[in-house]
C-alpha cells in the first residue's frame, strides 16, 4: 500500500529534458466478509479500497454484468448481498475507473463468492428492545415503528391475534436497502413503508398500517446490519364499532368488537350523557353490545362511545353517532309521507283530474253552441218555460249591476247541457 503514488519516467540529454511520462500506481485492496465458504442467509460484504483514493472511482457488478448499488464510506466502496443464498454464488467484478485523461480506461478485477449449501447462518447476536403494547381503531393509519437503527434490510413478522402457537408466525414484509426484491404478503393493501424521516434506501425503516379487525396481534420488526440484528415487538389490539338492525326487531344493536384479548383489561359502552345507564345485551371476549329501543327519540339519539382499556392503562375508543329518523307525517288517507315535499300529493292530483275534465267539456259545449246559433239570452220570468235551477232571475234583476252578464241556459232537447256533461 505504501508503494502507491505517482511515478515519473524522465529522458534527459545534457541536462535537457527530452520526454517525461507520469504514471499513477494505484493499489487496490478487496475484502470479502464473512470468509468463504459463506453460510446461507448471511449478509455478504464486498468492500474495495484504492490508494490513493482521489485518483479513481469504484463500481461493482454481479455475475452477468448487472450493476450493483454501492455506498461510499470514508475509506471503502461497499456493496452487500443480504440474505445470501446458494444461487448468489459466482464471480463478482470490481471495476476501477481512473480520473483525468485516462477516464475511458476501466480496470476490472474478479472477486469469487462461494456460498456453503449445507450451512445456514443463525443470528445469535440479537438485541431485543422493550415490547410495545398498544391499540388503535380499525381503518385508522397506525405507525408501526421498527428499531431506530440503520440496517441492510428489514423483516416484519406477524402472529395473528389471540394465537396460542408461535408456529403460526408469518413473514409479511421484507425490504432490502441494497436493491433486492421487496417481499409482501396479504398485508400489501394495508401495509406500506413510512416516509420521512424514514428512508428505506438509506436503511432507516418504519411502517404504516391501516388495520382491519383481523390485523391485530403481535408484530416483530427486525433490522439487520451485517451479522447484528435488533428486534422490536408490538402487540396491537384493533377496535371497531358497528350497528346491527335485525329484521322485525324493535331494537337497535350497537356492537363493539376488538382483537388481541390477552392485553385487554376492560371494554364498555357509554352515552354522551354519562348519567344514563346503558343496558348491556351481550358481553363475551372480543365483543360487547348494547341495545337501543326503536324508534330513536331525542332522548336516545347522540354519540355512543366504546372505550377499550389495556392492561398497561392505555385507552382507545370508537364513537358511533345515532341520529333521529327523518320527520314523517300522515296524509288524509293515512299513508305515511316524508315532508317537506316539492311535489303535490297523489290524492291531490287525482282530485284535479275530473275537475279539469269537466271544465274542458263545458268550454267545448259553449263554443259549439255559440258558433252554431249563438247563445239564447233572456231575463227569465215565471212562465211555462223551465226555470233555472241554480239562480232566481228576479233576484238577479234586483241586484245592483257589477258589470257582469247573467246567462240563463235552458234545456233544448238533444242539445241539453246536462246530456253534454254526461257525455263528457
Amino acid at each position: 500500500m505504501e508503494d502507491s503514488g505517482l511515478y515519473s519516467c524522465l529522458i534527459k540529454q545534457q541536462e535537457r529534458k527530452l520526454k517525461e511520462k507520469i504514471i499513477l500506481l494505484a493499489i487496490l485492496t478487496v475484502t470479502v466478509l464473512p470468509a468463504a465458504p459463506i453460510p446461507q442467509l448471511s449478509t455478504v460484504r464486498l468492500a474495495a479500497r484504492v490508494n490513493p483514493g482521489y485518483a479513481v472511482k469504484i463500481t461493482w457488478a454481479a455475475p452477468g454484468g448487472i450493476y450493483m448499488k454501492s455506498k461510499k464510506t470514508n475509506t471503502d466502496t461497499v456493496t452487500k448481498l443480504p440474505l445470501v443464498q446458494n444461487k448468489d454464488g459466482g464471480t463478482y467484478v470490481c471495476m476501477v475507473h481512473p480520473w483525468g485523461n485516462s477516464s475511458n480506461t476501466v480496470f476490472a478485477f474478479d472477486v469469487d463468492v462461494t456460498v456453503d449449501a449445507y450451512s445456514v447462518a443463525s443470528f445469535t447476536n440479537i438485541t431485543y428492545e422493550t415490547e410495545i403494547s398498544t391499540a388503535t381503531r380499525a381503518q385508522t393509519l397506525f405507525p408501526l415503528t421498527c428499531p431506530g437503527v440503520q440496517g441492510d434490510y428489514v423483516r416484519l413478522h406477524w402472529l395473528p391475534p389471540d394465537s396460542k402457537k408461535h408456529s403460526e408466525v408469518e413473514l409479511v414484509y421484507q425490504n432490502d436497502s441494497w436493491g433486492g426484491l421487496t417481499f409482501v404478503t396479504k398485508h400489501n393493501k394495508r401495509l406500506q413503508l413510512a416516509g420521512p424521516p424514514y428512508n428505506a434506501e438509506a436503511g432507516s425503516f418504519s411502517f404504516l398500517l391501516t388495520p382491519e379487525l383481523k390485523d391485530g396481534g403481535l408484530y416483530i420488526c427486525e433490522v439487520f446490519l451485517n451479522d447484528i440484528a435488533v428486534s422490536r415487538r408490538t402487540t396491537l389490539s384493533v377496535l371497531t364499532a358497528t350497528v346491527k338492525t335485525r329484521h322485525s326487531s324493535s331494537k337497535l344493536e350497537l356492537w363493539c368488537l376488538y382483537s388481541e384479548l390477552s392485553q385487554v383489561h376492560s371494554a364498555r359502552w357509554k352515552y354522551q350523557n354519562e348519567s344514563r345507564h346503558l343496558h348491556v345485551m351481550s358481553k363475551t371476549p372480543g365483543r360487547i353490545a348494547t341495545i337501543l329501543p326503536l324508534p330513536i327519540t331525542s332522548d336516545t339519539a347522540g354519540n355512543y362511545t366504546c372505550s377499550l382499556q389495556l392492561n398497561n392503562g392505555r385507552t382507545v375508543w370508537a364513537t358511533h353517532a345515532v341520529t333521529l329518523p327523518r320527520e314523517r307525517v300522515m296524509d288524509v288517507e293515512g299513508v305515511s309521507v316524508t315532508t317537506p315535499s316539492l311535489l303535490p300529493s297523489l290524492s291531490a292530483l287525482l282530485l284535479l283530474v275530473p275537475l279539469v275534465a269537466a271544465a274542458v267539456c263545458v268550454l267545448l259545449w259553449r263554443q259549439k253552441h255559440i258558433s252554431d246559433r249563438g247563445t239564447e239570452q233572456s231575463m227569465s220570468v215565471h212562465s211555462g218555460e223551465a226555470e233555472n235551477i241554480y239562480e232566481n232571475p228576479e233576484d238577479i234583476r234586483q241586484a245592483p249591476s257589477l258589470g257582469s252578464v247573467y246567462m240563463d241556459l235552458k234545456p233544448r232537447g238533444e242539445d241539453d247541457v246536462y246530456k253534454e256533461l254526461e257525455r263528457c
